[in-house]
């Protein structure tokens, strides 16, 4: 039940839906207006103070996208929910580029609608585009589940545990846990532990004296102290040492650590959330992770599902970002065409999220009108979906002089782990699991057959 009561103006030509709605969110608390049509709705809106609209996309007169437009006009941050029978890629994108909230298709499910509101209202008084949820998207059913689970977690001090595949969102996840605790108007702190060597870790994680290193001028605080009383998030936590294994269990288990060349033990109030795309049950299993820490930082489990398994989210996705990068770079692109749509929903995204706000970025910067067209999204006609990476080797005939099996057996597994690293960027993580390997496989193929992984000179660490 909401904290304080809201107003919800329903808008929409159907007065099923309308009696619906207003027996639902009555019954929960809020109060409810109603309306048949865009006019009745703007009418409402200028006569009431109302804190989220939910509309039907197609209602005659004014509907859809200008009805969106001409709300916010009225009240620019006003979160809308369309709920529609009509469910297409155009209009789902269309409503996202022009600020809707979020997108539920009819018949909807009570609960789901429940949920879409309890987060826009949550966005709403966070009155910031870095809000609580907002930049967040989606409305599968996986992403209901973790919008709940953030809701649930966030006011307590337990530890949390984000997996996922790189481009997934985890550091948007540990943000909104962040932005919905009760540490919210303390320090939000990251690092990679991936992209540090182990001595330059343990400095930059718990600070160092002067004289701790050779050329030190002065005392350097650490992270996890400037960290104090808020939220300290650890991407790629499984990229860290052995050594360093020992010294952040001392700090989950007791919140204290000494700094670099310091005898003197300092304590902390911080709540850790760590992150990783790495199989950490195998690693455990394999030794070359700790099990006592691994349990310490596996209270809360959040795993987030790759976007290849929640492909309706994607026209959401695209319109978000059709929106925020066509007014960054100022271009007219405001249209996804319907051969560009059916590219974007046939391809599997291996690189999740990012891979596709990327791919959205670039076929902005390309288009010189307001259509993307499927010869914008350069990257995807460059690349296979993963199920083709079981056609990518041709084998050899076998000739009269016979055929050596073993060395054609390599070539072709070579060239096959090589696309996958291709397709993934490099990701040893990500290109097993589209061979349907486990990390420790991939990695014993890839030093067995001598295969080049391109790797950040700095931080030894997969790019």
């Amino acid at each position: 039940m909401p904290s304080n009561k809201k107003t919800i103006l329903v808008i929409d030509d159907e007065k099923s839906i309308r009696e619906t709605l207003e027996m639902i969110f009555t019954s929960d608390g809020y109060d409810v207006l109603t309306a048949a049509d865009g006019a009745e709705g703007l009418h409402a809106l200028h006569e009431n103070q109302v804190d989220l609209i939910i509309q039907d996309l197609k209602m005659p007169g004014l509907n859809g996208t200008a009805l969106i437009k001409a709300i916010k006009k009225v009240d620019p941050n006003i979160p809308i929910i369309i709920i529609t029978a009509f469910s297409t890629w155009d209009t789902a994108v269309q409503a996202m580029r022009v600020g809707a909230y979020g997108y539920i298709k009819k018949p909807f499910d009570n609960d789901n609608i429940r949920s879409c509101v309890t987060r826009a209202l949550a966005a709403r008084n966070a009155q910031t585009d870095a809000g609580k949820f907002s930049d967040i998207i989606g409305n599968n059913a996986h992403m209901r589940e973790i919008f709940d689970i953030i809701r649930r977690i966030a006011p307590t001090d337990a530890t949390v545990f984000i997996n996922g595949e790189s481009g997934t969102g985890k550091e948007l996840v540990a943000r909104a846990i962040h932005n919905s605790s009760l540490r919210v108007n303390k320090k939000f702190v990251t690092i990679n532990c991936g992209a540090f060597p182990e001595s330059l870790l343990e400095s930059e994680l718990f600070g160092h004296i002067q004289g701790a290193f050779t050329g030190t001028a002065g005392n350097k605080k650490g992270l996890i102290e400037i960290a104090d009383g808020g939220t300290f998030f650890l991407d790629e936590v499984g990229e860290m040492s052995a050594t360093m294994q020992v010294k952040f269990l001392r700090v989950m288990e007791n919140q204290e650590y000494k700094p670099v060349g310091s005898t003197e033990t300092k304590r902390v109030d911080v709540r850790f959330i760590t992150a990783t795309n790495r199989d950490m049950e195998q690693m455990v299993e394999d030794g070359t992770f700790r099990e006592d820490l691994y349990y310490r930082l596996n209270v809360i489990p959040v795993n987030i599902t790759p976007l290849r398994d929640r492909m309706d989210d994607v026209p959401l996705l695209a319109g978000h970002f059709l929106a925020k990068h066509s007014k960054k770079m100022n271009k007219p692109a405001n249209k996804i065409s319907p051969e560009a749509a059916k590219t974007l929903s046939s391809y599997d995204w291996p690189g999740n999220v990012r891979e596709l706000e990327n791919t959205i970025q670039r076929a902005v910067a390309l288009a010189d009108d307001e259509t993307i067209e499927p010869e914008h999204l350069v990257v995807l006609g460059s690349r296979k979906p993963r199920t083709d990476a079981n056609t990518l080797a041709t084998p050899a005939e076998i000739g009269a002089e016979g055929l050596d099996l073993e060395e054609e057996m390599t070539r072709i597994e070579t060239q096959i782990i090589n696309e996958a690293l291709k397709m993934t960027g490099g990701n040893m993580s990500n290109a097993a699991k589209i061979l349907n390997l486990s990390f420790r496989q991939m990695r014993y193929k890839i030093k067995k057959l001598g295969i080049k992984t391109r790797r950040n000179s700095f931080a030894g660490m997969e790019i």
